[in-house]
Protein backbone atom coordinates (compact mmCIF):
# COMPACT_ATOMS: atom_id res chain seq x y z
CA UNK A 1 0.00 0.00 0.00
CA UNK A 2 1.51 3.31 -1.11
CA UNK A 3 -0.67 5.70 0.89
CA UNK A 4 -2.85 5.57 3.98
CA UNK A 5 -5.06 8.60 4.44
CA UNK A 6 -6.12 9.77 7.90
CA UNK A 7 -9.77 10.76 7.66
CA UNK A 8 -11.56 12.42 10.57
CA UNK A 9 -15.16 11.18 10.61
CA UNK A 10 -17.91 13.35 12.12
CA UNK A 11 -21.28 11.66 11.39
CA UNK A 12 -23.09 14.35 13.40
CA UNK A 13 -26.85 14.08 13.75
CA UNK A 14 -29.77 12.14 12.31
CA UNK A 15 -29.15 10.48 8.98
CA UNK A 16 -25.56 11.73 9.03
CA UNK A 17 -24.43 8.51 10.67
CA UNK A 18 -26.21 6.39 8.04
CA UNK A 19 -24.91 8.15 4.95
CA UNK A 20 -21.35 8.55 6.26
CA UNK A 21 -21.23 4.82 7.06
CA UNK A 22 -22.38 4.16 3.48
CA UNK A 23 -19.63 6.39 2.11
CA UNK A 24 -17.02 4.62 4.21
CA UNK A 25 -18.14 1.24 2.89
CA UNK A 26 -17.82 2.44 -0.69
CA UNK A 27 -14.41 4.01 -0.12
CA UNK A 28 -13.12 0.85 1.56
CA UNK A 29 -14.33 -1.25 -1.38
CA UNK A 30 -12.68 1.11 -3.86
CA UNK A 31 -9.40 1.11 -1.93
CA UNK A 32 -9.42 -2.70 -1.68
CA UNK A 33 -9.78 -3.00 -5.45
CA UNK A 34 -6.94 -0.57 -6.00
CA UNK A 35 -4.54 -1.97 -3.42
CA UNK A 36 -2.42 1.18 -3.63
CA UNK A 37 -4.03 3.22 -0.86
CA UNK A 38 -6.15 2.84 2.24
CA UNK A 39 -7.89 4.77 4.98
CA UNK A 40 -7.46 5.24 8.70
CA UNK A 41 -10.80 6.42 10.07
CA UNK A 42 -10.74 8.58 13.21
CA UNK A 43 -14.32 8.94 14.52
CA UNK A 44 -15.53 11.88 16.60
CA UNK A 45 -18.95 11.72 18.34
CA UNK A 46 -19.66 15.44 18.13
CA UNK A 47 -23.13 16.79 17.46
CA UNK A 48 -26.42 17.41 19.21
CA UNK A 49 -26.21 14.30 21.42
CA UNK A 50 -22.75 15.42 22.50
CA UNK A 51 -24.22 18.86 23.24
CA UNK A 52 -26.94 17.35 25.42
CA UNK A 53 -24.27 15.69 27.53
CA UNK A 54 -21.50 18.30 27.53
CA UNK A 55 -23.17 21.62 26.73
CA UNK A 56 -21.00 22.14 23.63
CA UNK A 57 -21.23 20.77 20.09
CA UNK A 58 -17.62 19.58 19.95
CA UNK A 59 -14.65 19.02 22.23
CA UNK A 60 -12.83 22.15 23.36
CA UNK A 61 -9.70 20.73 21.74
CA UNK A 62 -11.60 19.57 18.67
CA UNK A 63 -9.79 21.76 16.17
CA UNK A 64 -6.46 20.61 17.52
CA UNK A 65 -7.56 16.98 17.17
CA UNK A 66 -8.68 17.53 13.57
CA UNK A 67 -5.56 19.42 12.50
CA UNK A 68 -3.48 16.36 11.60
CA UNK A 69 -6.17 14.77 9.41
CA UNK A 70 -5.78 14.53 5.66
CA UNK A 71 -9.48 15.36 5.31
CA UNK A 72 -12.72 15.56 7.30
CA UNK A 73 -15.80 13.54 6.33
CA UNK A 74 -18.89 15.21 7.77
CA UNK A 75 -22.48 13.94 7.87
CA UNK A 76 -25.08 16.44 9.07
CA UNK A 77 -25.85 18.72 12.00
CA UNK A 78 -29.10 19.71 13.67
CA UNK A 79 -31.61 18.22 16.06
CA UNK A 80 -34.72 19.39 17.85
CA UNK A 81 -33.01 19.66 21.26
CA UNK A 82 -30.52 22.29 20.06
CA UNK A 83 -31.32 25.67 18.40
CA UNK A 84 -30.21 25.60 14.78
CA UNK A 85 -27.85 28.56 15.13
CA UNK A 86 -26.19 26.89 18.11
CA UNK A 87 -25.65 23.57 16.35
CA UNK A 88 -24.41 25.16 13.14
CA UNK A 89 -22.00 27.66 14.68
CA UNK A 90 -20.91 25.20 17.35
CA UNK A 91 -19.78 22.50 14.92
CA UNK A 92 -19.80 22.95 11.17
CA UNK A 93 -19.09 26.68 11.00
CA UNK A 94 -16.65 26.34 13.88
CA UNK A 95 -14.61 24.07 11.63
CA UNK A 96 -14.99 25.91 8.32
CA UNK A 97 -14.21 29.32 9.83
CA UNK A 98 -11.25 28.31 11.97
CA UNK A 99 -9.73 26.11 9.27
CA UNK A 100 -10.20 28.88 6.69
CA UNK A 101 -12.09 26.58 4.34
CA UNK A 102 -12.88 29.58 2.19
CA UNK A 103 -13.83 27.78 -1.03
CA UNK A 104 -17.02 25.74 -1.08
CA UNK A 105 -17.86 23.86 -4.27
CA UNK A 106 -21.21 22.29 -4.99
CA UNK A 107 -21.53 20.47 -8.32
CA UNK A 108 -25.01 20.36 -9.84
CA UNK A 109 -25.28 17.06 -11.70
CA UNK A 110 -28.30 15.54 -13.40
CA UNK A 111 -28.04 11.78 -13.05
CA UNK A 112 -29.56 9.40 -15.60
CA UNK A 113 -32.76 7.80 -14.36
CA UNK A 114 -33.51 10.63 -11.90
CA UNK A 115 -36.48 12.82 -12.80
CA UNK A 116 -36.03 16.58 -12.66
CA UNK A 117 -38.81 19.14 -12.24
CA UNK A 118 -37.28 20.99 -15.19
CA UNK A 119 -39.30 20.67 -18.37
CA UNK A 120 -36.23 20.96 -20.58
CA UNK A 121 -33.96 18.12 -21.66
CA UNK A 122 -31.53 17.70 -18.76
CA UNK A 123 -28.96 15.58 -20.61
CA UNK A 124 -25.65 17.40 -20.62
CA UNK A 125 -26.60 19.80 -17.84
CA UNK A 126 -23.66 20.07 -15.46
CA UNK A 127 -22.54 23.17 -13.62
CA UNK A 128 -20.69 24.03 -10.42
CA UNK A 129 -21.60 26.60 -7.80
CA UNK A 130 -18.52 28.13 -6.17
CA UNK A 131 -19.40 29.64 -2.82
CA UNK A 132 -17.35 32.11 -0.81
CA UNK A 133 -17.26 30.23 2.47
CA UNK A 134 -15.58 32.45 5.05
CA UNK A 135 -17.13 35.90 5.10
CA UNK A 136 -19.99 37.68 3.32
CA UNK A 137 -23.40 37.37 4.95
CA UNK A 138 -22.29 34.51 7.23
CA UNK A 139 -19.38 36.33 8.85
CA UNK A 140 -21.19 36.27 12.19
CA UNK A 141 -20.97 40.04 12.73
CA UNK A 142 -23.75 41.95 14.43
CA UNK A 143 -25.82 41.78 17.57
CA UNK A 144 -29.15 42.28 19.32
CA UNK A 145 -30.22 44.69 22.05
CA UNK A 146 -33.10 46.79 23.31
CA UNK A 147 -31.00 49.96 23.62
CA UNK A 148 -33.54 51.52 25.95
CA UNK A 149 -36.37 51.06 23.50
CA UNK A 150 -38.32 48.70 25.72
CA UNK A 151 -40.07 45.35 25.06
CA UNK A 152 -41.22 44.87 21.49
CA UNK A 153 -38.62 47.30 20.15
CA UNK A 154 -35.51 45.14 20.05
CA UNK A 155 -32.99 45.85 17.30
CA UNK A 156 -30.96 43.16 15.51
CA UNK A 157 -28.08 43.99 13.17
CA UNK A 158 -26.55 41.36 10.88
CA UNK A 159 -23.55 42.69 9.01
CA UNK A 160 -22.12 41.20 5.83
CA UNK A 161 -18.33 41.35 5.54
CA UNK A 162 -16.67 41.69 2.15
CA UNK A 163 -12.91 42.10 1.88
CA UNK A 164 -10.96 42.66 -1.29
CA UNK A 165 -8.75 39.69 -0.42
CA UNK A 166 -11.73 37.42 0.26
CA UNK A 167 -13.50 38.41 -2.94
CA UNK A 168 -10.40 38.04 -5.09
CA UNK A 169 -9.37 34.61 -3.88
CA UNK A 170 -12.79 33.01 -4.41
CA UNK A 171 -13.30 34.68 -7.78
CA UNK A 172 -9.84 33.65 -8.96
CA UNK A 173 -10.57 30.12 -7.73
CA UNK A 174 -13.70 30.10 -9.90
CA UNK A 175 -11.77 31.22 -12.97
CA UNK A 176 -9.10 28.56 -12.45
CA UNK A 177 -11.86 25.96 -12.16
CA UNK A 178 -13.49 27.23 -15.34
CA UNK A 179 -10.25 26.61 -17.25
CA UNK A 180 -10.64 22.88 -16.53
CA UNK A 181 -14.16 22.64 -17.95
CA UNK A 182 -15.48 22.02 -21.45
CA UNK A 183 -17.16 25.43 -21.40
CA UNK A 184 -14.79 27.97 -19.81
CA UNK A 185 -17.31 30.44 -18.46
CA UNK A 186 -17.77 32.17 -15.10
CA UNK A 187 -21.06 33.73 -14.05
CA UNK A 188 -20.77 36.12 -11.12
CA UNK A 189 -23.85 36.56 -8.93
CA UNK A 190 -24.34 40.01 -7.45
CA UNK A 191 -26.89 42.44 -6.03
CA UNK A 192 -24.93 45.64 -6.39
CA UNK A 193 -27.98 47.63 -7.46
CA UNK A 194 -29.27 47.40 -3.86
CA UNK A 195 -26.15 46.52 -1.83
CA UNK A 196 -23.96 49.44 -2.78
CA UNK A 197 -20.90 48.64 -0.69
CA UNK A 198 -20.09 44.94 -0.39
CA UNK A 199 -21.51 43.90 -3.73
CA UNK A 200 -20.00 46.85 -5.59
CA UNK A 201 -16.61 45.79 -4.24
CA UNK A 202 -17.38 42.22 -5.40
CA UNK A 203 -18.22 43.47 -8.91
CA UNK A 204 -15.07 45.59 -9.14
CA UNK A 205 -12.86 42.67 -8.09
CA UNK A 206 -14.65 40.36 -10.54
CA UNK A 207 -13.94 42.70 -13.46
CA UNK A 208 -10.30 43.07 -12.44
CA UNK A 209 -9.72 39.32 -12.08
CA UNK A 210 -11.57 38.59 -15.33
CA UNK A 211 -8.98 40.66 -17.20
CA UNK A 212 -6.37 38.04 -16.27
CA UNK A 213 -8.39 35.29 -17.99
CA UNK A 214 -9.06 36.46 -21.56
CA UNK A 215 -10.02 32.93 -22.67
CA UNK A 216 -12.87 32.65 -20.16
CA UNK A 217 -16.33 33.98 -20.98
CA UNK A 218 -17.78 36.11 -18.19
CA UNK A 219 -21.05 37.65 -17.09
CA UNK A 220 -22.36 39.42 -14.01
CA UNK A 221 -25.97 38.61 -13.11
CA UNK A 222 -28.22 39.89 -10.32
CA UNK A 223 -29.16 37.13 -7.88
CA UNK A 224 -32.89 37.30 -8.62
CA UNK A 225 -32.22 37.00 -12.35
CA UNK A 226 -29.81 34.13 -11.72
CA UNK A 227 -32.50 32.30 -9.74
CA UNK A 228 -34.69 32.46 -12.83
CA UNK A 229 -31.75 31.44 -15.04
CA UNK A 230 -31.27 28.23 -13.02
CA UNK A 231 -34.81 27.24 -14.01
CA UNK A 232 -35.27 28.75 -17.44
CA UNK A 233 -31.81 28.54 -19.04
CA UNK A 234 -29.62 26.13 -17.06
CA UNK A 235 -27.77 25.13 -20.23
CA UNK A 236 -26.09 28.56 -20.13
CA UNK A 237 -24.24 27.78 -16.88
CA UNK A 238 -20.78 26.37 -16.28
CA UNK A 239 -19.19 27.90 -13.15
CA UNK A 240 -21.30 30.15 -10.96
CA UNK A 241 -19.47 32.14 -8.27
CA UNK A 242 -21.33 33.90 -5.49
CA UNK A 243 -21.17 35.16 -1.95
CA UNK A 244 -21.84 32.95 1.05
CA UNK A 245 -25.60 33.52 1.24
CA UNK A 246 -26.37 33.73 -2.47
CA UNK A 247 -24.41 30.59 -3.32
CA UNK A 248 -25.95 28.70 -0.39
CA UNK A 249 -29.46 29.35 -1.69
CA UNK A 250 -28.66 28.90 -5.38
CA UNK A 251 -26.82 25.62 -4.84
CA UNK A 252 -29.83 24.18 -3.00
CA UNK A 253 -32.03 25.31 -5.88
CA UNK A 254 -29.68 23.55 -8.30
CA UNK A 255 -29.79 20.35 -6.26
CA UNK A 256 -33.59 20.44 -6.16
CA UNK A 257 -33.66 20.87 -9.95
CA UNK A 258 -31.39 17.82 -10.25
CA UNK A 259 -33.98 15.80 -8.34
CA UNK A 260 -33.22 15.95 -4.61
CA UNK A 261 -30.95 17.49 -2.01
CA UNK A 262 -30.12 13.89 -1.14
CA UNK A 263 -28.03 13.69 -4.33
CA UNK A 264 -25.93 16.77 -3.72
CA UNK A 265 -22.26 16.75 -2.75
CA UNK A 266 -20.05 19.53 -1.47
CA UNK A 267 -16.48 20.29 -0.48
CA UNK A 268 -15.24 22.93 1.97
CA UNK A 269 -11.69 23.58 0.84
CA UNK A 270 -8.65 25.24 2.27
CA UNK A 271 -6.86 25.40 -1.11
CA UNK A 272 -3.51 26.30 0.45
CA UNK A 273 -3.74 23.06 2.49
CA UNK A 274 -2.69 24.78 5.70
CA UNK A 275 -5.68 23.02 7.27
CA UNK A 276 -7.64 19.88 6.36
CA UNK A 277 -10.59 20.31 4.02
CA UNK A 278 -14.06 18.97 4.81
CA UNK A 279 -16.44 17.00 2.59
CA UNK A 280 -20.16 16.68 3.27
CA UNK A 281 -23.52 16.00 1.63
CA UNK A 282 -25.69 19.09 1.26
CA UNK A 283 -28.80 17.67 2.94
CA UNK A 284 -29.61 18.13 6.60
CA UNK A 285 -30.04 15.67 9.46
CA UNK A 286 -33.63 14.75 8.46
CA UNK A 287 -34.95 13.69 11.90
CA UNK A 288 -38.20 12.44 10.33
CA UNK A 289 -36.47 9.56 8.53
CA UNK A 290 -33.42 9.01 10.75
CA UNK A 291 -32.89 5.39 11.76
CA UNK A 292 -35.29 3.97 9.16
CA UNK A 293 -32.65 2.94 6.63
CA UNK A 294 -34.22 4.92 3.79
CA UNK A 295 -31.92 7.95 3.56
CA UNK A 296 -30.26 8.68 0.25
CA UNK A 297 -26.50 7.97 0.49
CA UNK A 298 -25.63 9.39 -2.94
CA UNK A 299 -24.82 12.90 -1.68
CA UNK A 300 -22.40 11.52 0.90
CA UNK A 301 -20.84 9.09 -1.59
CA UNK A 302 -20.47 11.80 -4.22
CA UNK A 303 -18.83 13.95 -1.54
CA UNK A 304 -16.41 11.07 -1.00
CA UNK A 305 -15.55 11.31 -4.72
CA UNK A 306 -14.71 14.99 -4.23
CA UNK A 307 -12.52 13.97 -1.29
CA UNK A 308 -10.67 11.43 -3.43
CA UNK A 309 -9.96 14.08 -6.02
CA UNK A 310 -8.68 16.42 -3.31
CA UNK A 311 -6.41 13.66 -1.97
CA UNK A 312 -4.75 13.36 -5.38
CA UNK A 313 -6.76 10.41 -6.72
CA UNK A 314 -8.78 11.88 -9.63
CA UNK A 315 -8.92 8.53 -11.42
CA UNK A 316 -10.49 6.86 -8.38
CA UNK A 317 -12.90 9.77 -8.05
CA UNK A 318 -13.93 9.26 -11.68
CA UNK A 319 -14.56 5.56 -11.09
CA UNK A 320 -16.82 6.37 -8.16
CA UNK A 321 -18.75 9.01 -10.08
CA UNK A 322 -19.26 6.54 -12.95
CA UNK A 323 -20.58 3.93 -10.50
CA UNK A 324 -23.05 6.43 -9.06
CA UNK A 325 -24.32 7.22 -12.56
CA UNK A 326 -24.59 3.55 -13.48
CA UNK A 327 -26.66 2.74 -10.40
CA UNK A 328 -28.95 5.72 -10.95
CA UNK A 329 -29.49 4.68 -14.56
CA UNK A 330 -30.33 1.13 -13.45
CA UNK A 331 -33.29 2.38 -11.43
CA UNK A 332 -31.94 1.49 -7.99
CA UNK A 333 -32.79 4.63 -6.03
CA UNK A 334 -34.25 5.79 -2.74
CA UNK A 335 -37.73 7.15 -2.10
CA UNK A 336 -36.80 10.83 -2.32
CA UNK A 337 -36.09 10.35 -6.03
CA UNK A 338 -39.01 8.07 -6.80
CA UNK A 339 -37.50 4.68 -5.98
CA UNK A 340 -38.08 1.99 -3.38
CA UNK A 341 -34.52 1.03 -2.41
CA UNK A 342 -33.08 1.55 1.05
CA UNK A 343 -29.77 3.12 2.01
CA UNK A 344 -27.87 -0.16 2.13
CA UNK A 345 -29.31 -1.42 -1.16
CA UNK A 346 -28.10 1.67 -3.01
CA UNK A 347 -24.72 1.42 -1.28
CA UNK A 348 -24.33 -2.24 -2.21
CA UNK A 349 -25.28 -1.47 -5.82
CA UNK A 350 -22.63 1.24 -6.07
CA UNK A 351 -20.00 -1.12 -4.64
CA UNK A 352 -21.02 -3.77 -7.17
CA UNK A 353 -20.84 -1.21 -10.00
CA UNK A 354 -17.26 -0.37 -9.05
CA UNK A 355 -16.26 -3.89 -10.08
CA UNK A 356 -17.92 -3.75 -13.48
Amino acid sequence: MESCFRIAVIPGDGIGAEVIAAGQQVLEALAKRSGSYGFEWIPYPWGSAYYAEHGVMMDAKGLELLQDSDAIYFGAVGWENVPDHTSLWGLRLNITQNFDQWANIRPVKFLPGIDSPLRTDTSGLDWIVVRENSEGEYAGLGGRNLSGRGPGNEVAVQTALFTETGCERIIRFAFDLALTRAVPKVSSVTKSNAQQYGMVLWDEVFRRVAADYPGVETESVLVDAMSARFVLAPQSLSVVVASNLFADILSDLGSALAGSLGLAASANLNPEQRFPSMFEPVHGSAPDIAGRGISNPVGAIASAALMLDHLGLPGEAGKLEAAIEAVAASGIKTRDVGGTAGTQEVTDAIIAALGQ
